[in-house]
């Protein structure tokens, strides 16, 4: 017979510091894992700068067409959805590597440890909240050269800053869940389509004034849209209280929903161990 010893209780303080503590340094470790795989982040940063000159090369003259957002140039349009794009790529990187750590036996490990289980899943989706924001603080910096112009100033970019990092933390659910799901890294990455379709039948890369038909019937109702409008409206028209929160309520919506299924799911894989 197996006895276990009785563990003091800790104040609900103290129980609370321990937590944060460790949520700060499951979220560490993610970011740091990030810098120290340069390969897995970098084409992130440097394929969704690919497709905006693509873009823009392609379709700078569409700004002309009559039913088109008036912008200064594509850039200023696109920059949003470049943003959008980046994150899918971090998120679906994220995710896998949660599930390479349930591959590799390191999340069985941190089980047989006093942490928190919502700590290792809640550190997990800071750390790709937090590069999340640095892509948009990225996109944002190396595009401006290039005659990107925040209408909204300094205020307003901060604001896409924290819509990267929500719409990071919302896809990263979603991801996660799946890792804690499958324990595969393979799987992870193969969701990688069905979050690209969401992208592309939404107005990331051309405005839904344009579309017509069922396209823009799913571009209607696509939430994508809605946050990539909001985070766009404020380079091209300026700082507006709806461009504010479609760009950060959006996301913060789409969380609360991802995150809520990846901890049902974390606990129905500790329920099943």
């Amino acid at each position: 017979m197996t006895t276990i010893a009785a563990t003091p209780s800790l104040s609900p303080a103290r129980s609370k510091g321990l937590w944060m503590s460790q949520t700060l340094a499951m979220s560490k470790r993610s970011v740091l894992a990030m810098v120290r795989q340069p390969a897995l982040v970098i084409p992130s940063l440097i394929f969704p700068l690919f497709f905006a000159a693509l873009g823009s090369s392609s379709f700078g003259r569409a700004v002309r067409l009559p039913n088109f957002p008036k912008v200064d140039n594509f850039l200023d349009f696109a920059l949003a959805g470049t943003i959008v794009q980046g994150v899918l790529f971090g998120s679906v990187t994220g995710g896998a590597a949660l599930a390479t750590d349930i591959e590799q036996g390191f999340f069985d490990r941190l089980l047989t440890t006093p942490t928190s289980r919502v700590s290792i899943l809640v550190g997990r989706l800071a750390g790709a909240a937090i590069f999340g924001a640095f892509q948009a603080l990225f996109f944002m910096v190396v595009l401006l050269p290039f005659g990107v112009s925040i209408k909204a100033g300094v205020a307003g970019a901060i604001v896409i800053v924290l819509c990267g990092g929500l719409t990071a933390m919302a896809i990263g659910g979603f991801t996660a869940a799946m890792a804690l799901k499958t324990g595969s890294s393979e799987a992870v990455q193969g969701s990688f389509p069905l979050l690209f379709i969401a992208l592309f039948f939404s107005s990331a890369f051309f405005p839904r004034q344009t579309m017509q038909g069922a396209y823009r019937r799913i571009a209607d109702i696509n939430p994508v849209s809605h946050l990539v409008e909001g985070a766009r409206g404020l380079v091209t028209d300026g700082f507006t209280a709806g461009h504010v929160a479609a760009a950060l309520l959006v996301p913060a919506a789409i969380g609360v929903f991802s995150i809520a299924l990846a901890v049902r799911t974390l606990y129905s894989r500790l329920a099943a161990r």
